[in-house]
């Protein structure tokens, strides 16, 4: 495409519906920001940065004294090759959306944008987004003078953090996470998908923790959460062709005429998958496991399974040391997580135990660590009824958040290879 005798690699579209609607054009390889300069020619090196490109207006139209940026990509993801044009500023302002996503963003956008020079606007009722702060006819000039750091001295007092105590409290169904589409009953029990937790899921041989694991994270992908896949023990092609299956609700090799549609949609999704198969060295997973948060601004890991990982049949199977080993995996990616402000759920097996016997926390595989460092165990449960069928269901059995546990019935569609629920 030509324009004026330069090539124009990427644009902005933008619809006028009930409010703006924007997209960046292409989505995988367009990382140019917008930028409006100050009104005054004070040679600011402070810049805003925004999410969206009608606050880029709003702001722009306030006469600010700062430079104002709006991203490529909105809050789900931040370009690393972007960062060059940002070394200018000694001063960032970050004002997202005043939920959860968007507060998450931002504090994981910081990491890059190098902490220090970062500060924030706190998602709360009265600090809203431009936008809407405009809408509602709200003071932007008081609104930014609350803009504070997020970096904060080893030892604080509660006036450093009330501020974010108070946002915390204000927007406390947005703190509860990420909400399932596809399991309501889920939602109830733990209250949504947060970052910053460890999760582990066991259950069975047999029993579907794959299968479950994967539609449970496709649904948050499909909601623009990026994801991050170590699958250890099986390949990622007969991975994607489950998760693709699950994402079309149909049997995709009975409608192939129907793929390349599929794919193309399914490809917008932001999924990336880690290429290790079966036992690798812990080290260098986790720095591909970090390098991937810092690219892609990874908001969910999965490895499955953390055995495999480690080496079914290798020399560490018996004794202590296959023990400290696990422990030493199960530590590193709780610290990752906290750090991170990453969700990471951990695939295990379960003790041998008698099929007959219901499995509990105490089934899990190796030392008390891993359910001592979870926020969540997940375990997918088989009961045999009395015409010998088998009923599953997911029993949280333990939820650091709330305290609230229970059980969700699964119920297997072969055809759409899903466990997922009807809205209640």
């Amino acid at each position: 495409m030509m324009l004026d005798n330069k090539i124009v690699v990427g644009y902005k579209e933008i619809k006028l519906e009930n409010s703006l609607n924007q997209k960046t054009v292409p989505d995988d390889c367009c990382w140019g920001i917008a930028r409006v300069p100050p009104f005054t020619s004070n040679h600011s090196q402070s810049a805003i940065i925004v999410d969206d490109f009608k606050h880029l207006l709003v702001l722009a139209g306030h006469q600010s004294s700062h430079h104002i940026i709006c991203l490529p990509h909105g809050v789900r993801k931040l370009p690393q090759e972007l960062l060059p044009s940002l070394e200018y500023f000694n001063i960032l302002i970050l004002w997202f959306g005043n939920d959860q996503i968007a507060w998450n963003s931002a504090r994981t956008f910081a990491k890059k944008l190098i902490e220090n020079r970062c500060y924030f606007i706190r998602p709360t009722d009265d600090q809203p987004s431009p936008y809407l702060a405009f809408k509602l006819g709200l003071n932007i000039d008081k609104i930014l003078k609350t803009a504070d750091k997020m970096v904060h001295p080893s030892i604080i007092q509660f006036s450093t953090i009330r501020n974010e105590v108070y946002a915390e409290l204000q927007n406390h169904d947005k703190t509860l996470g990420m909400k399932w589409t596809k399991f309501p009953a889920l939602n109830k029990i733990i209250g949504g998908h947060r970052r910053g937790e460890l999760t582990l899921l066991t259950g069975p041989t047999g029993s579907g923790k794959t299968t479950f694991i994967s539609e449970y994270s496709l649904d948050l992908a499909e909601q623009g959460l990026p994801t991050l896949w170590g699958s250890f023990e099986i390949r990622n092609q007969r991975l994607a062709k489950i998760m693709l299956q699950q994402f079309a609700k149909e049997p995709v090799h009975l409608n192939l005429d129907l793929f390349d549609n599929l794919a193309d949609q399914f490809e917008k999704l932001p999924l990336y998958f880690l290429t290790f198969h079966g036992p690798q060295p812990l080290n260098i997973v986790m720095d591909a496991v970090v390098n991937a948060v810092y690219v892609y601004d990874i908001g969910h890991v999965i490895i499955d399974n953390v055995q495999f990982m480690m080496g079914i049949g290798a020399k560490y199977d018996m004794g202590s040391e296959r023990f400290w080993q696990q422990d030493s995996i199960i530590a590193e990616f709780r610290r990752f997580a906290t750090y991170s402000n990453c969700h990471v759920t951990l695939v295990m097996h379960p003790r041998k135990e008698k099929d007959v016997e219901q499995l509990s926390i105490s089934s899990i595989f190796g030392t008390a660590k891993a359910t001592q460092e979870a926020d969540n165990i997940l375990i997918i449960q088989n009961k045999i009824m009395e015409s010998l069928q088998i009923k599953k269901y997911l029993q949280v059995s333990k939820n650091r958040y709330s305290g609230n546990l229970g059980v969700m019935s699964l119920e297997f569609n072969k055809q759409s290879l899903s466990f997922s629920q009807q809205k209640t």
